[in-house]
Order: structure tokens, then C-alpha cells, then sequence
């Protein structure tokens, strides 16, 4: 059963996995264009030191990356995804290191980075406890993940339920994106502490996706 699920999971990706990296700026141009690319930037400008980002996508966040990143690390588990996020690394002339790997297994020393960066990531990740504590290992003591990300309604049970009855063919059609996460109540259980929360609406996005959480949390020391 294994096997059979790993060769669906191979076919997925060959077919509409390489579709939604193809189109995948394309379909958030909506909400970028209106609101969504600036609160990128008032977030990652608060970036600083070794900085690495999980989940890094086509890109979209490298122009945001203020003076104050020494060094910028971009991981992200999906190769035709990397692909597009080497060739924009390159026309950005930015220098940064891109690596392919998965958010639950970072290839980076313990205690060695000073900023982690998620931007509407943490949905897909599968084990999203075990990505919390790989933030947590990797962060020096007092470094910070900076975060936004969309999450299950905090206020509307009517939104939460629907979102709880789409998650299943929402997870297909936005390749493992999980829309009934509660994505602030698990960094509030990892080991870091949530210091600052905002809550708002992604624009131009669907019903499911519009709730949205923006913070810092830090690794004590």
C-alpha cells in the first residue's frame, strides 16, 4: 500500500505538481497586486543576520531581504519549484544559497541561524510539530521566526467548518496546502514563544484562505 501511495504521490507531481509551480505567481498576482506583497515586506524587513527561509517557492520574497541579512539560505522541497527560485535568485543579482529540502529536516547546524522566514508555508508542511522544533533547533538563542501565514478562522465557525469540509480537495488542488490549519495555536506549543501577532485577510484569495496570521516568535535564551 506504501508503494502505491508513493507512485501516486510521483504521478501527482510529474502532472499537476509541475502545473502549479509553472503558475503559481500567476495565481497570487491577485493578492499581491492588492496588499498582500506589502505585508512581505514590512515582515521580512525585519530580518536580519544569518537568515533562512523555508518553503522558499519561486521566489516571490527575495526582493524583501533588507541590507541587514548577512547571509540568505532558501530551502524548498520541490525541484521544478527550485528551479524557478534559482533563475530568480540569479536576475535578482541577490547572493543567496538555494537548498532542496524538506522544512521537517533542514540541512543547517544547530544554533546557527539568526532569522527564520514563513510565508504561506507552514499548511503544506506534513509534520507541522516537527517543523516547528527543526526552527527551534536551528535558531540561536533569541532568534526569531517571522511568519504569515493564512490559518483555520479564529472567529468564524462557519468559515472554520467550511474549511474543515474543503481541506481534503483543497490539499490537491494547492499541492498540500491545508486550509483548517491552526497554524497559532502550534507555534504557541513548540518550544518558542509567540511575542507578536496580527491578524488579518489575504486579499483577493478565496473564502478558505483568507483568514491570515503575521507575527514573531523567538527561542528563548
Amino acid at each position: 500500500m506504501s508503494d502505491n501511495r508513493s507512485m501516486l504521490s510521483r504521478a501527482y507531481d510529474a502532472t499537476w505538481g509541475r502545473m502549479f509551480a509553472a503558475i503559481y505567481d500567476r495565481m497570487l498576482a491577485a493578492s499581491e497586486e492588492a496588499g498582500l506583497r506589502e505585508r512581505r515586506g514590512r515582515l521580512l524587513a525585519e530580518a536580519s543576520g544569518r537568515t533562512l527561509e523555508l518553503g522558499a517557492g519561486t521566489g516571490v520574497n527575495v526582493e524583501h531581504y533588507p541590507g541587514a541579512v548577512t547571509e540568505l539560505i532558501l530551502t524548498e522541497p520541490f525541484e521544478p519549484m527550485a528551479k524557478h527560485l534559482r533563475e530568480r535568485v540569479a536576475a535578482s543579482g541577490r547572493e543567496a544559497r538555494v537548498v532542496v529540502a524538506p522544512a521537517e529536516h533542514l540541512p543547517v547546524e544547530d544554533a546557527s541561524i539568526d532569522t527564520v522566514t514563513v510565508t504561506l508555508v507552514l499548511c503544506t508542511v506534513d509534520d507541522l510539530a516537527g517543523t516547528l522544533a527543526e526552527v527551534d533547533r536551528v535558531l540561536k538563542p533569541g532568534g526569531r521566526l517571522l511568519f504569515m501565514e493564512h490559518v483555520r478562522s479564529p472567529d468564524d465557525e462557519r468559515l472554520a467548518r467550511k474549511q474543515d469540509r474543503l481541506e481534503r480537495p483543497w490539499r490537491f488542488v494547492g499541492h498540500g496546502c491545508r486550509p483548517n490549519r491552526d497554524t497559532v495555536a502550534a507555534i504557541e506549543a513548540s518550544p518558542l514563544e509567540l511575542r507578536e501577532l496580527e491578524r488579518g485577510r489575504t486579499p483577493k484569495a478565496p473564502e478558505i484562505t483568507k483568514p491570515l496570521a503575521q507575527g514573531v516568535a523567538v527561542k528563548a535564551g
